[in-house]
Parts: C-alpha cells; sequence; structure tokens
C-alpha cells in the first residue's frame, strides 16, 4: 500500500515590477514590509511573493525536520540559518530561502539553500543565488525534489543540476522526498529515522 502524499495547491503567479534601482528597491522594501510576503530582487526587477499559508509551511518545516535530524546524526557542526536575508548591492540582488544551512563552522553565508515553490514565475532563483554564490540549492515543487550545486569554470559561475548532495553528503535523496511528501508528520519523521538507525 502507498502512503498517501501531501496535497499541493494551486499555484499563484508572483507579482513583477521593473525597471528599480537598488535604492528605490530598498525604499519599497521598507514600505512594503509585511507579514505574508516576500520580496526579492534581481537586476532591477522587483519579484513581490504572497506567501502560501499552511501548505507551503508544512513542507518547509517538514524538509528542515528531516534534514536536521540527518546532519545531526550524520555528525555534521551545522548552524541553521532559516530565511537568512542574502543581498548584494553589487551584483543588484536580494533574496531569502525558505530554508538555509551553514554546513561548517565560521562559514559567512549558508552552504544550502532550499526553496518550497508554490508560485510560478518570477526571477530566476538559480541567477539570484549564483550571483551570492551559495554552493547548494534544492527546490521542492510538486512533490520533486530538484538539487543544483555551484560549479566554477572559465572564470565562470553555474549550476548544474546533481542526483546526490555534494553539500550533505550520504543523505538517501529518494528516501527524503518520499518522507517530505507523506501526509502525516510524525510518521515522516519516524520512517527517515528508522532508516538512518540502521
Amino acid at each position: 500500500m502507498t502512503p498517501a502524499t501531501i496535497a499541493t495547491p494551486k499555484k499563484e503567479s508572483s507579482l513583477l515590477f521593473e525597471g528599480l534601482t537598488w535604492r528605490e528597491f530598498k525604499a519599497v522594501e521598507q514600505l512594503l514590509d509585511r507579514p505574508g510576503y516576500r520580496l526579492s530582487f534581481l537586476d532591477g526587477v522587483l519579484e513581490i511573493r504572497r506567501m502560501s499559508g499552511e501548505p507551503h509551511e508544512t513542507v518547509k518545516k517538514r524538509i528542515a525536520a528531516l534534514l536536521e535530524l540527518y546532519l545531526l546524526m550524520a555528525g555534521f557542526d551545522f548552524t541553521p540559518t532559516g530565511l537568512m536575508t542574502l543581498e548584494s548591492e553589487s551584483g543588484a540582488v536580494k533574496r531569502e530561502a525558505d530554508e538555509s544551512y551553514k554546513l561548517a563552522p565560521s562559514r559567512v553565508r549558508p552552504d544550502l539553500a532550499i526553496e518550497v515553490v508554490f508560485t510560478s514565475g518570477g526571477i530566476d532563483k538559480l541567477d539570484a543565488y549564483k550571483r551570492l554564490k551559495i554552493k547548494e540549492v534544492w527546490f521542492w515543487e510538486d512533490g520533486v525534489l530538484e538539487v543544483y550545486h555551484l560549479r566554477a569554470e572559465a572564470n565562470a559561475l553555474h549550476y548544474e543540476r546533481i542526483s546526490s548532495s555534494e553539500e550533505v553528503k550520504g543523505i538517501d535523496l529518494d528516501l527524503l522526498l518520499r518522507c517530505i511528501n507523506m501526509v502525516n508528520h510524525v510518521d515522516a519523521i519516524k520512517t527517515f529515522q528508522q532508516t538512518l538507525v540502521k
């Protein structure tokens, strides 16, 4: 019998405003500092997303609980940094991941950013993270987990989609995804934990 999986609600579109300077973006950001909304900026484009409520938070917290259990049991000296604001005026970028982690002590910025996608359109998230030099980005969308690792080739950075994490070595992404998508949170944690202790 296959366990039921988390339902995904209809996607909402982001609002995009083009042609803003960094100073204009920072002014708008101050005016729109409201719960339930998240602002991102890339190359003069302001993206305003309304948070998707309980389904989004459920998936986000599930991923965090499972990942932190793995990191703890695998012996990582990690620091959860949540939706830490990452920005660079020179890179013309501002982004907040749904979850992020420093995977070793003394890191300046997170090694891993996690995005739970319930909106369509918007700025190029991977381009934003590339400018912020985030080593690995995970996207959960419609029950699928995609993992991207930052590569440097010929003095240029780009993300490569990979099948196993290079930052969270040893994690079984297929098992992780199965547990993320389970309906019952406690069952998901127990299933994941039982596999880790074997």
